[in-house]
C-alpha cells in the first residue's frame, strides 16, 4: 500500500468524507476482533456432532468431484521450508494484515473504511452463527483422508490440543474466515484504488486459499461458503458512491481534484 503510487484524497480538499471518530472506531474495531475470538468460544463442544458434520463435508466434496485437499498439501510438502512458510502465513498474516488494511483505509480512504468495516462486521457475526448450527472438525482432525496437522508436526501451531484449547473453537471450520477476511481485504483495496496493478491484492486471498486448504485447516467448502456470505454482505451493504462524474484520470479532471466519495461518516 504505496502512497505515492495511489492517489491520494487530499484531507483539506473541499468535500473530502470526514473521518469517523477515532476512539469510536478503535472501540468499535477492537469489538469485531474481540466478537471473532469470544463468539468462536463460546461455541465449543458438540465434539461427535462436528465429526460426523466433517466426514459430511468430505464425503460431499468427493460427490461434488472437487480438487482433494490432499494434492495441495502433498505439494506442500516437498520441502520443510515451504510447509513451515505456510504455516506461518497462517499464524501470523490473517489478524495483522486485516489490521493494517482497515487501518490505511481509515486515514487515506475514509468512506471506503466505513463500507469495509460494515462488511466485515456482517460477516464476521453471521459466520460466528454457524458452529451452533453446524460444528465442523478440521480436515487435519479427520481420520483416513491421508492428511496431517502441518502445525503440529513442522510448526508453528497456533492451535494446542483441543481439550485444554481454551483461546479458539477448533471445531468452528466453517466459514473460514481466514479467507472471507482475505477476500474482503483485497476486494476493498481494489475498489478504494486505481493503480493499474491493483488485481494483484487478489493473490492474498489465493495464498490464503491454498494456505488453509493445504495446511489441512479447512475444506474447500468452508471458503465457498465464506465466499458465499461475504456476497451476500457486499449486497447488503451499499458501497461509497461518488458524487464525481468522472474517475479523474485521463478524463481530463485536473491533478489534485478527486472526485468525493460520498457517506463516510455514517
Amino acid at each position: 500500500m504505496n502512497a505515492r503510487t495511489e492517489p491520494a484524497e487530499a484531507d483539506t480538499a473541499p468535500g473530502t468524507p470526514a473521518r469517523p471518530p477515532l476512539i469510536r472506531e478503535f472501540l468499535l474495531v477492537a469489538g469485531l476482533f474481540l466478537v471473532y475470538k469470544l463468539g468462536r468460544q463460546l461455541a465449543t463442544g458438540h465434539t461427535g456432532d462436528a465429526f460426523r458434520n466433517a466426514r459430511r463435508v468430505w464425503d460431499l466434496e468427493r460427490t461434488a468431484h472437487l480438487p482433494h485437499e490432499n494434492a495441495v498439501q502433498s505439494a506442500l510438502l516437498h520441502g520443510d521450508t515451504l510447509v513451515h512458510l505456510a504455516n506461518t502465513y497462517y499464524a501470523t498474516v490473517h489478524f495483522p494484515a486485516t489490521l493494517a488494511f482497515l487501518v490505511w483505509l481509515y486515514l487515506r480512504r475514509p468512506a471506503h473504511y466505513v463500507w469495509a468495516r460494515r462488511v466485515l462486521a456482517a460477516v464476521t457475526t453471521a459466520a460466528l452463527a454457524l458452529p451452533f448450527t453446524f460444528p465442523l472438525a478440521p480436515p487435519r482432525m479427520l481420520t483416513g483422508t491421508g492428511l496431517v496437522d502441518t502445525g503440529r508436526v513442522y510448526g508453528p501451531s497456533v492451535y494446542g490440543p483441543p481439550s485444554s484449547d481454551h483461546l479458539s473453537n477448533q471445531f468452528a471450520a466453517m466459514p473460514s474466515l481466514h479467507f472471507g477476511w482475505a477476500l474482503m481485504l483485497a476486494i476493498g483495496l481494489i475498489a478504494a484504488t486505481r493503480s493499474r496493478w491493483r488485481l494483484l491484492w487478489l493473490l492474498h486471498p489465493l495464498i490464503t486459499l491454498l494456505v488453509i486448504v493445504g495446511t489441512a485447516n479447512h475444506y474447500w467448502l468452508d471458503a465457498l461458503v465464506a465466499t458465499a456470505m461475504l456476497g451476500l454482505a457486499l449486497a447488503a451493504v451499499p458501497p461509497p458512491r461518488r458524487t464525481a462524474t468522472t474517475a479523474g484520470r485521463g478524463t481530463g479532471v485536473p491533478a489534485g481534484r478527486e472526485p468525493v466519495l460520498a457517506g463516510a461518516g455514517r
